[in-house]
């Protein structure tokens, strides 16, 4: 699930463009061409969507964890919040009696996520896939932002990656935090972690592909609520809450499947 980049976000340090692996110069070969298959990108998806339901099912629930269906009742409607490249199994998590819908830029890396969830019984809404501060990510976030609200007064959940595509990993941007100011709802912070697991260190948000045969833990932290009259002060106090809380989680979801304390 790809943050569509709604109107407001936080600011972004230079960074230094990473060399990239052949694997990855291939993708951005075939991508485009992929999303544009009426008939490669559903197989893909099928075929995505099997492998990680495997893995998902091959790795049982460590003790410690949190029960995703308790925690989304307790707060419904909330708005989950993950992190980047740390959220790949969350799509075969939904209780089954819960309505769902994620977040997603219009980009064509987002298109498999997109068929994977929808596959899962997702909802998708798709914002802007342009950087921040032109006009068509600020009309596509905008209607995205309508949408994701209408979603949550249905008494639906609404998903969201929480940090920024290509921008500072593992730091919540202003979009998030916006959803919550105006819609009222808490923004619940949770992670995915398994003890069989392959880093992909090149990619800029350590992109982790979760394996087969482990332990899975699911840890939620503490929710986040935004006042409807939130001012530029208190938005950027939200915003560093919520990164704490994603991180704390992510933090004690390793911990857990990686037996530490």
């Amino acid at each position: 699930m790809r943050d569509g980049q709604i109107t407001g976000t936080a600011a972004r340090p230079a960074r230094k463009r990473r060399q990239e692996g052949p694997a990855r110069r291939l993708w951005r070969r075939i991508r485009k061409p992929l999303a544009a298959s009426r008939f490669t990108m559903p197989f893909v998806a099928w075929f995505v969507a099997r492998a990680f339901r495997f893995v998902y099912w091959t790795n049982p629930l460590i003790e410690g964890s949190d029960k995703t269906a308790e925690k989304l009742t307790q707060y419904m409607p909330p708005i989950v919040a993950l992190w980047h490249g740390q959220h790949i199994l969350s799509a075969f998590d939904r209780p089954r009696h819960i309505s769902v819908s994620a977040m997603l830029s219009r980009s064509a890396d987002a298109e498999l996520n997109a068929l994977v969830l929808e596959r899962n019984g997702f909802r998708t809404i798709r914002g802007s896939g342009g950087r921040a501060g032109s006009t068509a990510a600020d009309k596509g976030g905008a209607r995205a932002l309508i949408a994701l609200k209408k979603t949550l007064d249905a008494g639906n959940v609404v998903a969201m990656i929480a940090d920024i595509p290509h921008g500072t990993p593992r730091q919540a941007g202003m979009g998030i935090i916006t959803l919550a100011r105006i819609s009222g709802r808490p923004i619940l912070p949770v992670a995915y972690a398994t003890s069989r697991r392959k880093v992909l260190d090149r990619t800029w948000d350590k992109t982790t592909i979760n394996l087969p045969f482990g332990r899975r833990a699911v840890v939620f932290g503490e929710p986040v609520y935004v006042g409807r009259d939130a001012g530029e002060a208190e938005l950027e106090e939200k915003r560093l809450a919520v990164t704490a809380g994603l991180n704390a989680a992510t933090a004690k979801a390793y911990a857990l499947v990686d037996g530490r304390r």
